[in-house]
Parts: structure tokens; C-alpha cells; sequence
């Protein structure tokens, strides 16, 4: 039986297991960046941020002018201790006290933000004056506390960032615009945040040509949650793209896939607006995945293969079975047996071939793209003959 490691287990293939497997690589990738420029930090004095003051105000009804001095003077502070602290055991400790202080009393909330921004502003400009490296550390950090303040006013500053030259900056960057506090306040209806929600999703479609997984991970979920008409475009350009890099034998880290798949099942199961074009991409996709594992098997690697079965089986079982109404194991059977013969002819079964409709598209009355004749297919589209053995991404 082959072993699937990260991901869906075949032996309990489920959705929960894959979404720890993703989160897993995406904490990973994000504390090997921010240890790596923590242990080139030189030590410093730990962060001495006088909390008396405003501690004394937090829990009163009305605010004086004095108690709203107290609020900016403390963040103030803080923000200005972060941009001097080096050692990351300092930095992680000055966000905590920073983000603890916050309050949804009306005056407090309201001084809070607006203090937040003003000085985070600063900062910001500050860095933009220091040396590269000193630079990167220091933005990364003030990315990250605006991830953790979750506050709509800050967001203007994140989209300033995700043009940055550095992946960690920019990774931080789309996390402080779509992290899950941040979606529901852009999912409240209002104009003004269906505005900024669809100005975010503008930016956000200028990166994913050239992002990296874990920040495409960020911007699909961006994609299936917002609830603007252009979420789920972007869902599908992003498809598109995964879609294009099988087809060129470069995409990387597949496990991705799985998440991207299981969120366009939701779009179609949940009411997509545009549920074939959905329903192609997701079936295109899940193809793609299957004939890298079957006709790259002997020039991928085994984390490579591992990553690819995990994705077959584990869409079968959350969303295959899902989209057809019945249970589905013929993938994993197969899978588990490493039968390419009997992947293969599942795969034809379920997604169409050349001369046959398969059962989803059957199902979901949808068509794939067409020919080079200009008629719509049958089946997928079948990825060009991989590279030499060794080349294969």
C-alpha cells in the first residue's frame, strides 16, 4: 500500500487531515523565513512598554481627551519599540502586548485605529529608509501586527506591500488582507466594503501568476469566501494557473491542489455564478493531477508522489462523492494497488475521454473547452509528454 504521508491518509482519507497538512506546510514556510532572520538578529534590550496608563482606562465607559493622549501615546510606543526590537523572542512579545490592549468599547476602538494607523504609517517609512536587510525584518514585523489587528483601516497599507521584491513581505502582506476576520468584515454588505472587496480582489489577481503556493493558498481562500461576483473569477484564474503549470511540468508543492479543488466543489455545490465554468476548471484540474501522477511517476519524486496521490484520493472522498450523490473509492483502490491501468480508466470514467462524456460532466452538464477545431471536448485536455527524467518540477 503506497503511504500518502502529509495529506489524506488512505486508510482515513477525509478533508480535515488534508486541511492540517496544509496549514502544517504553510506555518512551516512561514517560521523557516522568519526564524531564518531572527537568528541573524543581533540581541537587544527587551521591550519596555509602559501598560500602567492605559491599562487604567480600558475598562471605563467614557473616555476623556486625556484617557484618547493615553491610547495614542501607548501605541505610540509599542509601534516604535517593534521597529527597534531585534530579537525575535522581543518582537513576538511587543505584538503580544499590542494587540492585547485593543477594545471594542466605541471611543477606545475608534482612537485605537486611528492611532494604529497614523503610526504604523510612520514606521512603515521609517523602514523604507533603513538598510535591505534591517528593511525586510522590520516591514515583516509590521505586516504581522497588522495581520493580527484585523482592522479594515490598515488594509490600504498591506496593498502597498504586495508589490514588494521579498516573498515573506509579500506572503504577510496578502495574509493581513485575507485572513478570516478581515473576509468577514468585507462579507458585511455594505458599499463601502463590497468596494474595498472587490478593489483587494484586483490586487490580489495581479499576483497569482507569479506567487508562490503558500500565497496561493491565501488568495483562493480570499476567493471562495469574499462575496463579490469577482471572488470567484479570481477562484478560476488561479485554476487557470495551476492548471497551466502541469501543463508546462513546473508546478510545484501539488498538495495545493486539493484545496483548490475542494474550494471550486464548494462554489458548485453552493451555488456558483457561473457553475460550468467552474465545474470545467475543477474537472480540468483533477486531470491534470491524475496524469502527472500516472505519467510522471518515474520523474517525480516520491514527496512529489505522495503529495499527488494524497490530492487523488482525498478529492475523490470529499468531492467527487459529494458532486455525484454516492460514495466513490475507485481512485483510491487504485491508488492503494499503484494499478495505473485502473486509475486511468476511472479517470476516463469519471471525467470523459476523447470519444465518452464522463459521469461529472454528465452530472454537472457541463462541457470542457474547445478543440483546436473549435469544439467543445469531451474530455480534458492531456498534458504535453513530461521532460527528461531528472527536469520534472
Amino acid at each position: 500500500m503506497l503511504n500518502t504521508g502529509t495529506g489524506w491518509g488512505l486508510s482515513n482519507p477525509g478533508p480535515v487531515i488534508f486541511w492540517g497538512a496544509y496549514k502544517m506546510k504553510e506555518k512551516w514556510v512561514v517560521f523557516a523565513a522568519l526564524a531564518a532572520f531572527s537568528l541573524l538578529a543581533v540581541s537587544s534590550n527587551s521591550p519596555a512598554v509602559d501598560t500602567r496608563a492605559i491599562d487604567k482606562i480600558r475598562s471605563k465607559a467614557v473616555l476623556s481627551q486625556q484617557d484618547l493622549q493615553v491610547i495614542d501615546d501607548f501605541v505610540a510606543d509599542g509601534v516604535q519599540e517593534l521597529l527597534q526590537a531585534k530579537r525575535f523572542t522581543d518582537i513576538a512579545r511587543l505584538r503580544t502586548i499590542i494587540l492585547s490592549r485593543q477594545s471594542t468599547q466605541s471611543q477606545y476602538a475608534q482612537q485605537f485605529s486611528k492611532s494604529t494607523r497614523k503610526h504604523i504609517t510612520a514606521a512603515l517609512q521609517q523602514a523604507s529608509m533603513l538598510p535591505e536587510d534591517r528593511r525586510v525584518k522590520v516591514t515583516i514585523n509590521l505586516m504581522m501586527l497588522i495581520d493580527g489587528l484585523g482592522d479594515l483601516m490598515l488594509t490600504n497599507l498591506s496593498v502597498a506591500m504586495l508589490k514588494s521584491k521579498n516573498a515573506v513581505v509579500r506572503y504577510w502582506a496578502v495574509h493581513s488582507i485575507t485572513n478570516p476576520g478581515i473576509i468577514k468584515q468585507l462579507n458585511s454588505g455594505d458599499a463601502t466594503t463590497s468596494q474595498l472587496a472587490r478593489a483587494i480582489a484586483g490586487k490580489l489577481k495581479e499576483l497569482v501568476g507569479s506567487s508562490k503556493p503558500e500565497t496561493m493558498g491565501l488568495i483562493a481562500q480570499f476567493a471562495a469566501d469574499a462575496r463579490i461576483p469577482q471572488a470567484e473569477q479570481l477562484l478560476l484564474q488561479i485554476a487557470n494557473t495551476r492548471i497551466k503549470q502541469y501543463a508546462a511540468w513546473k508546478v510545484e508543492y501539488e498538495l495545493l491542489d486539493g484545496a483548490i479543488l475542494k474550494l471550486l466543489a464548494g462554489k458548485i455545490t453552493s451555488g456558483s455564478a457561473d457553475k460550468s465554468a467552474v465545474a470545467h476548471h475543477f474537472g480540468q484540474l483533477y486531470s491534470c493531477a491524475i496524469q502527472r501522477y500516472v505519467n510522471g511517476k518515474d520523474r517525480l519524486s516520491d514527496a512529489q508522489k505522495q503529495q499527488l496521490a494524497s490530492v487523488l484520493v482525498g478529492t475523490e472522498d470529499s468531492c467527487i462523492s459529494k458532486l455525484l450523490g454516492t460514495p466513490q473509492s475507485a481512485i483510491k483502490r487504485a491508488v492503494e494497488r499503484e494499478d495505473d491501468q485502473a486509475l486511468w480508466t476511472e479517470h476516463n470514467r469519471l471525467l470523459g475521454s476523447d470519444t465518452k462524456t464522463g459521469a461529472l460532466p454528465l452530472k454537472l452538464k457541463f462541457k470542457y473547452g474547445p478543440d483546436s477545431s473549435g469544439k467543445k471536448r469531451n474530455g480534458p485536455l492531456a498534458l504535453p509528454a513530461p521532460p527528461r527524467a531528472g527536469s520534472a518540477k
